[in-house]
């Protein structure tokens, strides 16, 4: 039934530009793949660094975190992304605070999304109306992006990214280790402190495109690849940015066609890949071992 339905709604013709040209005719999915890009560049940029630092329990918890936000944003009548973008720079704001070194912030992170999560339960039952623009956060909104989200999007994008680039040396010392960094001089506190308010920012313009529940798939699984791909940390940067983007457009242009949400296809492209490369080792030693196998047979026939 699901197969027929999809084979049924897949009208895209063999000629990409002409599909593309024909998506790009409305202003919806134009908006979708500018603020996708954009998100997605960040997401792969920080994302490798989070993977770094083992820090993918901060970016879940600073998304859930950012919800409540929304949801009182919503209950007091304000646009529902300001109080998003608040409570998530104010939450890694205090995990920072809290959690000296990246492997000691497990505790600190926990306990700040169980306060943040029964806060939001809060201010939803206090809402008197159905709460949709803060439940749209969960899943992403996308394709409700306006021309002014672009460009709210587009001003934190190049914010982190700049932030990223100053403090790329010490921020990439910090993360390959800490103790080695903090006896050099380099203050592992604040820079800490720093990188989770990038993470926030992140997080914050993130959750448009995948929403709360799913933002593992851009800002944690492309990075997850580029990891096992990459020797450097600058090409792992690179890959991770590529595959997001990538997951970003085949997401937007699949869902173009079916009427399914675009942070499905997203997470199903990023982890269908992340897959095929932990695979990959094992078909290879496979095979190795085939033809080793297959080489000695032969050897000892002749």
């Amino acid at each position: 039934m699901i197969i027929t339905t999809i084979m049924n709604n897949l009208m895209f013709s063999i000629n990409i530009f002409s599909d593309l040209k024909t998506m790009f005719q409305y202003d919806f999915m134009l908006h979708a793949f500018q603020a996708g890009t954009i998100v997605a560049i960040v997401a792969g940029i920080i994302g490798y660094f989070i993977v770094l630092r083992r820090s993918s329990f901060a970016a879940h918890a600073l998304s859930h975190v950012g919800f409540t936000g929304a949801a009182g944003a919503v209950l007091i009548g304000l646009n529902p992304i300001f109080g998003l973008f608040l409570f998530t720079m104010s939450g890694g704001l205090f995990i920072g605070i809290l959690g000296r070194k990246a492997e000691s912030r497990d505790v600190q992170i926990g306990t700040v999304l169980a306060f943040m999560l029964g806060l939001g339960v809060l201010f939803i039952s206090l809402y008197s109306g159905y709460a949709t623009e803060a439940y749209s956060l969960l899943f992403g909104e996308i394709l409700g992006i306006s021309s002014s989200n672009v460009l709210i999007t587009l001003i934190a994008g190049i914010i982190v990214a700049v932030a990223l680039g100053i403090f790329y040396r010490p921020l990439l010392f910090v993360s390959l280790d800490e103790d080695v960094a903090e006896a050099k001089g380099l203050s592992v506190f604040w820079i800490g402190i720093l990188f989770m308010l990038l993470i926030a920012a992140a997080t914050s313009i993130a959750v448009q495109v995948v929403g709360v529940l799913l933002i593992f798939s851009l800002m944690v699984t492309p990075a997850a690849i580029a990891e096992r791909l990459a020797c450097k940390p600058a090409h792992g940067i690179i890959i991770s940015v590529l595959i997001a983007v990538l997951a970003t457009w085949l997401g937007l242009f699949i869902s173009f066609y079916l009427p399914y949400p675009v942070s499905f296809f997203i997470t199903a492209i990023v982890f269908l890949i992340y897959i095929f490369v932990r695979l990959m080792p094992c078909v290879r030693n496979f095979i190795f071992q085939k033809r080793y196998q297959e080489g000695v047979i032969q050897k000892h026939l002749k």
